[in-house]
Formats: structure tokens, sequence, C-alpha cells
């Protein structure tokens, strides 16, 4: 299949080939040849696909896969679930499928989980299908919310053994999958839902089918290039009918339109080989510009039922004689002598419940608008230029449902009044329903809250339960038990057994979707992250996970703030004044010990140009000097009293020329030197890099050499070299995969391409070892990966890692810990001590690397309880390998009398062995006095200096290092 693209690339090509035919001029054939080449080098870089991109460096391999890291969660929160899937024969197993978290496989009931889907290509699923009698799972990757965070899929895979291993199906380009059917009786047929590409026009998009099993597609249904679709459902009781939900949606990155007179309901009834519009004006089902999603459900008991969940971006009528209140978008069209002829109370009541500043009355501004000092309309755009609010307020229908009784023929609609609060503008960001297997009149709607009917839709009540997170995108209902019901939202998995009167959290996985992460300096010191629609938390970054909080009630986490928690910055003179905020440029600083809070206000006055704030607006703490903060909206806003009396410092940072109904032309990033007060970067989200030597007093454009009208990441001014600067940049939302990253030495007047060996994925953040200055860690859409020679080349570092988004990361120096905040999986920390000594010994055979002394331990092997494990203690032995295989270690005393041996297989590259301090029991009489046999019938290190010895198989390298078991000092 090819993109848009490609076909362009390809006309190039042919037109080159014309050209030479009809031109014989030599000169003009070499330009041609020149031409053709670069057509045919264009190619050959568009038909590089993202998953082969991937396995490359999967079977690259790479010497940093042995070390390790540890998940510090959190799971409380959770992250976006996107499908569920049930055993209907035994409901206590099924599987969950996260918007940017894997899928997970569960088989009592959601008490505990296991990742089945880690090292695949990418990490975002869309939709899966269970075929219970044989045990197969599809899996579409992609899903297909739309949201700001929803990472592009790369096709289909199956497996037949539960996750061990999977097979690549293709439909590489559908990016994003909405729903998969399965045929009901025969394992070869299977009928996929194509959204297509988020950000750009493509073909590939619709209904397939495959008849084999998945090893070859047939596009069934295509709309047009913007039109794809989100949902498919079958008739139970007869496989040839199916139905469809076509949906037009296109998104850029300032501007999204969610609906269009494409969408619209197909039904197939020849087994999906063709399609028919059957949502016509002459329907009953609305058929317009306004039409958005659309979900669909149908009744197994009654298959002539179905249920169609519109997203109606059309305008609400407005009531007779209904008292509306103002509001800003009436504002805005309204005259001056309209305005001037309002009653006190409705501008005093508009002003306060829009949160104006108090300046502004009633009075001064009749004035204001008398004496032409702002206008009306200058009034309005205060409050327009509030995205935040611009969600929710609007006169939009939203969420409706209908039913149709003649399998599709007609439509009508359910209910007579509107469903307030279950969509508000953002449809695009549910769209699923849910009808009872046995019940045609028990329907279920997943929004913004869960609603529940009982009589076909006409009347619905709230579902949710007081330990249920909103934005609900499924519902499962039980054939058997249909107030048995399992629902995935924003904030995980949860399960009822009596109707949604009372639900259970089913959320072990760490799934949390982490946009930034900081540290603080305390002791042992704290983690802070900001998570996508889960607010902001902060733990010990010595936390376990485990659910023995469930006694004490105390979970290790700790809420700092709501909404989607953002950027974190931590005052590190007291490791308590934090900085945080949610989306859009809402910031407050908070004492975290008492809780308390102060806004941080950057606020335009009326008849000023509004500030432009980026979703994950970007926050900055000088560490020169703590009480000065920073904050970007288009432009630099500084204060030098820890968010109080804040500044403008800049002009606009920005190209802003694109207008559309999202944010853009913002400040994206922000840096200072950590050699240089006041010397300042930023990056903006088209494209452009700013810096200032001078404590923002002048700026200079430094994006020349750079790639154009790419989002800019990251700016990151280096710890090592005061001239250098880093910039990732960020295609994703122009369907551009490319790992972009740049460094510059004069301070951005000239930039260097580094990492041109990274895989296809867009790069989200770029940091420097605090030790080494050749050592770089880059964080993309798909994993981590280090470069050991300052970024010309880098390598996967997969240890522990699934294939998840890294969005921040940030380094503790004090004790030298990798912290990643990944979108997905939570929180993953890795000392980096082995990574900063891969320089010095990647050429050696064998190195072992100094063993952490050991306290002695009386008890090791004790039983305790008959019930209970032994006492035991565990050694781990870091050593590099140039060639993997097979490693004896072999434990020495001081006259070089081996106590024990133990075997372990490594990898090329770091691997680290762990001993129990056990000692064999035939060499226990070396000791003097001889060592007593302890309860688990093992014998164990006694206090002194022993030596590790490790060798290969091949023999002939041996690499020994010294280990001590200390006596505990006594008191």
């Amino acid at each position: 299949m090819k993109n848009n693209k490609q076909i362009l690339i390809g006309k190039l090509f042919l037109l080159c080939c014309t050209f030479v035919n009809n031109n014989l001029n030599m000169r003009f054939f070499i330009s041609c040849f020149g031409l053709m080449m670069m057509a045919v080098s264009a190619m050959a870089q568009v038909n590089a696909s993202r998953g082969a991109s991937y396995d490359a460096v999967r079977k690259m391999p790479s010497p940093l896969a042995g070390i390790p890291f540890r998940n510090i969660g959190p799971t409380i929160m959770s992250g976006r679930v996107t499908d569920v899937e049930v055993n209907p024969k035994n409901t206590r197993e099924f599987y969950v499928a996260y918007a940017s978290g894997g899928v997970w496989h569960t088989t009592n009931n959601g008490q505990s989980f296991d990742p089945i889907f880690d090292q695949e290509a990418v990490h975002t699923i869309g939709d899966m299908a269970m075929n219970w009698e044989t045990r197969t799972l599809w899996v579409g990757t992609g899903e297909v919310n739309s949201s700001r965070s929803s990472y592009a899929g790369n096709g289909i895979y199956r497996s037949n053994n539960n996750g061990k291993t999977w097979t690549y199906l293709g439909l590489e380009e559908s990016h994003h999958i909405g729903r998969i059917v399965l045929h009901p009786s025969n394992p070869n047929i299977a009928w996929v839902a194509v959204l297509g590409h988020l950000y750009t026009c493509n073909p590939e998009r619709g209904i397939y089918k495959t008849n084999d099993n998945g090893k070859t597609w047939q596009q069934t249904l295509f709309v047009n290039d913007s039109t794809g679709c989100v949902d498919l459902v079958i008739d139970p009781s007869n496989p040839d009918v199916l139905y469809a939900a076509a949906w037009t949606r296109t998104r850029k990155a300032w501007q999204f339109n969610g609906n269009g007179e494409q969408s619209g309901i197909y039904k197939s009834t020849d087994g999906g080989n063709r399609f028919q519009l059957i949502s016509d004006s002459s329907s009953g089902f609305p058929h317009n510009k306004g039409v958005g999603r659309i979900g669909l459900a149908v009744c197994a008991a009654q298959p002539n039922v179905l249920y169609a969940l519109l997203d109606n971006q059309n305008n609400q009528a407005k009531k007779i004689g209904e008292e509306k209140k103002l509001n800003a978008k009436d504002l805005a069209q309204m005259s001056q002598s309209d305005f001037l002829l309002l009653p006190k109370e409705k501008v005093t009541d508009y002003l306060k419940s829009n949160g104006y500043p108090k300046k502004y009355t009633y009075d001064s501004l009749i004035k204001a608008v008398k004496n032409n000092v702002f206008t009306v309309a200058d009034i309005a755009e205060w409050k327009l230029a509030d995205a935040d609010a611009n969600l929710y307020n609007t006169p939009v229908i939203g969420a409706e449902l209908y039913r149709s009784n003649d399998a599709g023929k007609t439509w009508q609609k359910t209910h007579e009044k509107i469903l307030e609060g279950v969509y508000f503008t953002y449809g695009y960001y549910f769209g699923t329903v849910s009808v009872s297997p046995v019940n045609a009149n028990k329907v279920f709607i997943a929004g913004y809250p869960l609603l529940g009917s009982d009589d076909g839709g006409k009347t619905f009540r709230s579902l949710d339960g007081d330990n249920c997170h909103p934005d609900y995108h499924r519902v499962w209902v039980d054939a058997f038990d249909d107030k048995h019901l399992i629902t995935g939202n924003d904030g995980g998995i949860n399960i009822s057994y009596d109707g949604g009167a009372h639900w259970i959290k089913a959320n072990n996985p760490a799934v949390g979707q982490f946009y930034a992460v900081q540290v603080d300096n305390d002791k042992p010191y704290n983690v802070y992250g900001g998570l996508q629609d889960n607010g902001t938390w902060t733990a010990s970054s010595t936390t376990k996970e485990n659910t023995a909080w469930h006694q004490d009630g105390s979970y290790p986490y700790k809420a700092l703030g709501g909404g989607d928690g953002m950027q974190v910055q931590v005052d590190s003179r007291d490791n308590t004044t934090t900085y945080i905020g949610y989306q859009f440029g809402n910031y407050f600083k908070v004492n975290k010990q008492t809780g308390d809070m102060t806004s941080i206000d950057v606020v335009h006055d009326i008849g000023k140009k509004p500030y432009r704030f980026n979703w994950q607006t970007p926050i900055l703490l000088s560490k020169h000097h703590e009480d000065i903060f920073y904050l970007g909206s288009n432009r630099v806003h500084r204060s030098l009293h820890q968010g109080a009396n804040m500044e403008a410092v800049s002009e606009d940072l920005t190209a802003h020329d694109k207008k559309g109904n999202i944010p853009f032309g913002t400040l994206t990033s922000l840096s200072e030197s950590p050699l240089q007060f006041g010397l300042l970067y930023t990056g903006s989200d088209d494209g452009l890099i700013h810096c200032s030597n001078n404590v923002g007093t002048t700026w200079n454009n430094i994006s020349a050499g750079l790639p154009p009208q790419l989002w800019v990441s990251r700016v990151l001014a280096s710890m090592h070299q005061k001239a250098r600067v880093y910039a990732t940049l960020n295609g994703y939302r122009n369907d551009d995969f490319t790992a972009y990253v740049y460094c510059s030495d004069d301070y951005g007047a000239h930039w260097k391409r580094l990492g041109t060996n990274l895989p296809l994925e867009p790069v989200n953040v770029i940091r420097e070892d605090p030790k080494d200055e050749r050592i770089l860690y880059v964080g993309t859409d798909n994993g981590l990966y280090v470069s050991f020679d300052g970024g010309a080349h880098f390598m996967a570092w997969t240890g522990s890692l699934p294939r998840v988004a890294i969005h921040d990361m940030v380094i503790q120096a004090r004790e030298n810990e990798l912290v990643l905040g990944t979108h997905g999986r939570s929180i993953y920390i890795a000392k980096l001590d082995l990574i900063q000594a891969y320089n010095k010994w990647k050429v050696s055979a064998l190195v072992l690397f100094d063993i952490k002394e050991v306290l002695y331990n009386k008890n090791l092997g004790r039983l305790g309880a008959v019930y209970e494990r032994p006492d035991s203690m565990d050694v781990a032995m870091d050593y590099f390998v140039k060639e993997g295989g097979a490693y004896t270690f072999r434990v020495l005393n001081d006259k070089g009398l081996e106590l024990n041996r133990l075997e372990h297989r490594a990898l090329d590259g770091f691997n680290t062995a762990h001993y129990n301090l056990t000692v064999a029991s035939d060499k226990s009489k070396l000791f003097k006095p001889a060592l007593k046999v302890a309860e688990d019938g093992q014998y164990y290190l006694v206090p002194g200096k022993y030596t590790i010895e490790v060798s290969g198989e091949i023999g002939g390298v041996v690499a020994k290092n010294e280990l001590v078991v200390k006596e505990k000092e006594k008191k």
C-alpha cells in the first residue's frame, strides 16, 4: 500500500523518465538523471517502514541490554484503557489494552496482570479480538481517540500462545485501528475498521477483510482519504451482515476537525465484501457536516436492534423564552451599542463566572468601551483565548443516541433532552456504546461520565462510582449476567457485579502516562511527575509497588494537583517549594508539606494580544537563583519572587503563521545554561529556537540550519560546554517519524545533525550524562537510546524497558540515577555507573566491576515459622564481556581455595550475576572453626575478605574482584 508521498514521488520519477526519453541533450540528460536518483532515494526513504527500522534495531546487539531498570510505579491512577476482551466461559480471565501501555492479561479477575506485548514495534493499542475457541488473540495497534498523545500504530498482530510470540499481519499504513471483528465459525476470516493517519490524509483507511488468516487483505470500503472507519459490528445471528461507522476527521497541530458530511453508517449483507450507506437523509439519522464520530452496538438477543452513539457537532437550538447567560462567543458578535445596553448584573455575572481580573468591573468596562480604549470584541477575546475553557464552553449538541429496530433501515433518537456534559466539545475522545446481549433496552454510553439506561435510551442515570475515573472508552457486559460490567476509562479498569451500583478498581499494572518528571535533593530523593488526565504526583525514589498499602490506607504516591498534570520544578533549597500545573499554562506554587497553593498568574490586559499557551506549557526554575521562575507562552515570562509578579521579558518567539482552533505558535521548551546565569534558550511548536545571553533582555533567532516548521520537543543547554546547546525536533504531527537530533557548539550559530542511525521514531527528549560529556541519552516515542561518542552513533538501552514512549527524563546527580517518565508505563529508574564505564571497558574481553560491601547477617538460612521462606541475601556482581556465552563464577578464600561456584549465561556487553553467599557443603571445613549448617541446610560465608573470579567457557580470560563480608559494628 502506498501513501500520498509515495504517489507523488512515483509521479516525479515517471516525469524524469519522460524528460530523459524526449530530450537527447546530454547535459539535460545528466540533470534529469540526477533528479531521477534523488527521486529513487526519496522513494527508498519513504518505503523504509517503521517496523523494518525497529527490527533492524532489535536485531542489532546492544551491550546495554543487561543493565536493568526498576519500575517504581505508580499504579493507582493507571492509564487510558482502549479495549477489554473477556473470556465468556470464565470471566475471571480477560485482556486489557491501553492507549500507550500495551496489552495485559489476567486470570484472577484483575488481581494481577501480566504484560504480553512489550517488545513489539509499537506500544499503542486500538482494539483487540479474541477467538476463545482457538485461543488466538488479534491486536490492532494505534488508538482511535485522536488525542494529543495518540500514537500511530503499525498494523495488526496475532498470537496463538498468549503473547509469547507474535505474527505481524500487515496494514502498516493503518496507523489507527478502531475495531477487529472475527468470523464466528471461520478462523480464516476477519474484518478490520481502519481509521487511518491522524495528521495527514491517506487512502489506506476504511474496512479491510482477510480470507486467509491475515496473509492478505482487501479494502472493501473506502470513502475518501480523510474518512476512515472507527467502529464495526457483526450480526451475531448472521455473519454476512456487518455495520461500519465511517468518520471524517482531520487533525493538524493547530486545527482539529472531527466531523463532516462523509461521516455515516454503512451496511454489508455479503460478508463485508461490499458496503452501502444506510444513514442518508431519509433514514432518520443525521446526515450533514456536523456528524462526528459514531459508535455502534447490536443486541445479540435481538439482532435487528442497533444503537448508534453520535458526536453531533451541530449547534444546539436556542429554547424559546430561555434567559441565556452572556458568553464570550455571543459577546464577540455584539455591537458597541448593544453592549452598552446590557444590564449591570448580567455583565457583572459574566466577569465573575469567567475569571476576569478584579480590576475589570461593569463601570470600568462601560467607560473603556465608550472611550474606545478597547472594543467589545477585545473583551470577548480575553476569554476566548482561554483554550482550556473552550474545551468545555460550547453550544454544540454533543452526544446523542439513536436506535434502529429494523436492522438499520430507519433510526430514531432515543431521548428528548440533550445529554449535557457527556462529550462537551471533544466527542472525538469518546464514542463507544454497549448493549446487554440479552436485553435490548439495557444500553450503556461511555463518555465523560458512564451512563446507563433500562428503557432503550429514553432516560439515563449516571453509573459512576466513588472510586471510578471519568472519561470512559469501553463497557463490557456479561452475556450470562448483565449486571456484571467491566469498564475501561482514563483511570484504568473498574468491575461491577450489581449493574454499576458499586465498583472494584483493578489497577495493578504500572501504566501511568507521564508528560514530565522531576527530582529533588532530599535523602532519599523524591520523584515528581505530571500525568495525562491524572494530575501531578510525588513519591520517594525508593518506592516499591505492592498492595500492602491497602492495610494502612496510605499509598506511597501523594497527589499534588489535578487536571492533566504537566511540568514540575522543585526548589532544591528546601525540597518542599514545588511548582506544578495543568494544561494550557495553569501553574501554581505549592508547599508540599502544608498543601498551601498560590496561583501563578500570566494574564494579558483586555485590548492587548492574548498569550498563547501550549497544552504542555514549559516552566523553569533557575538553578543559579531559585527565586527566579520562568514560564513560556508565546513569550517568556519571568518572576523574581517565586512566581509572583510575572512579567514578559521577550516578544513573540514563535512564527505564528497558522491559525486554527488549537493554540499554536507556542513555546514548548525552556532551558538555562548551568554554566552561565541568564543564558536562556527557547523552542517553539512551529520550529523556532531563540537564545538570550542577557537574562531575556534581547533574543536571537538561532533556527537557521534546522529543518523548518517542526515541533521543537526539547532545547537543552549543555552542562559541560558553555557554548554548546542541543535540540530535538519532532515531526510526528506531520506523520514524519524521522529522529531529528542536533547540536551546536557556538550558541546555535551552526548546527550539526546527530543520531543519524536512530530508527524512525520521533524524539521527545535529550539529556547529557553529568560525568561524561560524550554520553547522551535520547527518549523517543518507542524507547531509550544512548550515545557514547557525542551523538555520532546511538544504541538501544532496553534493559527491562518495554517499547513505550519516553516523554521526559531527568538525572539525579548525587545518586547517579536516570529517571524515565514514560507515557504508558509509569516511571523507571536505572543506575548510570555501568553506562559511564562503557567507554573505558568496551574493548575489554572481560571485566568484573567492584562488588558492593556486604553486612554480615547471622540469620541467613533461618527458617522461622515452617511456612515462611528462609532469610536470604543477594549480592549483585556486575561484569562486562565482549562476547556473550557461559561464564563461571568462583568464590575463593584468602588462600585461593574454591568455596563455591555458579554458572551464568551472559549477553554481549554488561551483565549482572547474583550470588546468595552460600558455601558448598564439602567446603565448610575450610573455615576455622568449620561452618555450621543453617536451618535451610545451606552453609553461608562469615565475615571476611573473599575473591570472586569469573572466566568464560572458551578459557584463557579471567577477571577478579574482592567481596567483603563485614561484621556489623557493635553499638
